[in-house]
């Protein structure tokens, strides 16, 4: 409901448009002035046009929000953040937070314009991954800043402070094509062979990267896995959960990362021979450490029962490598060369 008051010559409309992130009702206004030589009835009608006007303006978003982006944000991120995303997602959303920041966050919500994200994404282009680094930040790394940057303003449309997004008409750096640093097939082979030879407290590392392998799992995923998840009779086994860390929680177990990431799969037979012969050595190992195994079903753990934690994967290959003269590839890496063999193999590219 909007208020008048005629100051002099001009009218003043009010118009209530809700509340602000700190609960303050914002009140937006404008003055309008009659043209000169208009009549009295002639003025009371343009007026309540001119209402009507300011009123629908208000409404769809067009009026003034005078919060700066910075503090926004960290209300989208108190607000619908925490509540709504990742443990994961939001601590990646608060290693980009300090760029955003630098090069936008002291502007006004409704004065940021495509031009000034724009430059924000070309600063960004040429920006180094660190302070003694001559690496330019990817292109990966500069579209997760802009999608960021996005999304906050998705937030704000819906929260009717601004009318437009102005990062829809941005343009991004083309992504840079680089050769992953996989596998190949022959190096695969003999890291496989050389498996066999591995003792046997080393067993559970053998099943972890046979199965990244065979089933292009994630880490969280494959961490994540339960006894309870297998089924022998119809050789399938369900991903069900994540197994994640971060510095403030720790290890935490969480849902996977999308919901189609919840999925049974089909296991080879030689996969199901080595799973067997692994859970055969884990319940004699724990038969043998007693009351101080703890009992987590986990497949991977620590030596207690824990659960493994998700830098061991990546520790032990690195020693099994150099023990072996062979090259280094991330554990993350054997995703992506499950992806590739598949491939190979000539399963359809919809199915990878």
């Amino acid at each position: 409901m909007a208020t008048i008051t005629k100051r002099g010559n001009s009218y003043r409309i009010k118009v209530s448009c809700g509340y602000d992130i700190h609960g303050k009702q914002v009140v937006q206004s404008k003055t309008w002035k009659p043209a000169d030589g208009m009549s009295a009835k002639q003025i009371e009608k343009e007026l309540q046009r001119q209402v009507v006007l300011f009123e629908e303006e208000c409404m769809h978003g067009n009026v003034v929000a005078t919060v700066k982006f910075e503090e926004f944000a960290r209300q989208w991120f108190k607000d619908y953040a925490e509540e709504k995303l990742k443990t994961q997602t939001i601590r990646g959303y608060h290693y980009l937070e300090p760029r955003i920041y630098k090069a936008l966050g002291h502007l006004r919500l409704d004065k940021i314009t495509p031009r000034h994200v724009q430059k924000f994404v070309n600063e960004l282009c040429e920006m180094k991954c660190g302070n003694n680094s001559e690496k330019k930040l990817s292109a990966k790394t500069v579209k997760l800043h802009l999608s960021l940057v996005s999304t906050i303003f998705d937030y704000a449309i819906k929260m009717q402070m601004i009318k437009d997004n102005p990062c829809k008409n941005v343009t991004l750096p083309s992504p840079e094509k680089r050769e992953r640093n996989i596998y190949t097939v022959e190096e695969i082979q003999q890291i496989l062979t050389l498996f066999n030879a591995e003792p046997v407290e080393n067993l559970k590392y053998v099943v972890f990267f046979t199965m990244a392998l065979y089933t292009g799992l994630r880490r969280g995923e494959l961490l994540g896995l339960e006894w309870k998840d297998f089924d022998w009779e119809r050789g399938i086994f369900t991903v069900n959960r994540n197994s994640l860390w971060t510095k403030e929680r720790g290890m935490y177990t969480d849902t996977p990362k999308t919901a189609s990431s919840i999925r049974s799969l089909k296991m080879q037979p030689e996969l199901i021979d080595l799973l067997k012969k692994y859970k055969v050595w884990q319940d004699g190992y724990i038969t043998t450490i007693g009351d101080r195994w703890q009992d987590h079903d986990r497949l991977f753990t620590t030596w207690n029962g824990e659960s493994m934690h998700v830098t061991s994967p990546a520790d032990f290959l690195k020693e099994f490598c150099k023990r072996n003269d062979i090259r280094y590839c991330s554990p993350h890496s054997w995703r992506h060369l499950h992806a590739t063999l598949m491939i190979e193999s000539g399963v359809d590219v919809k199915t990878v």
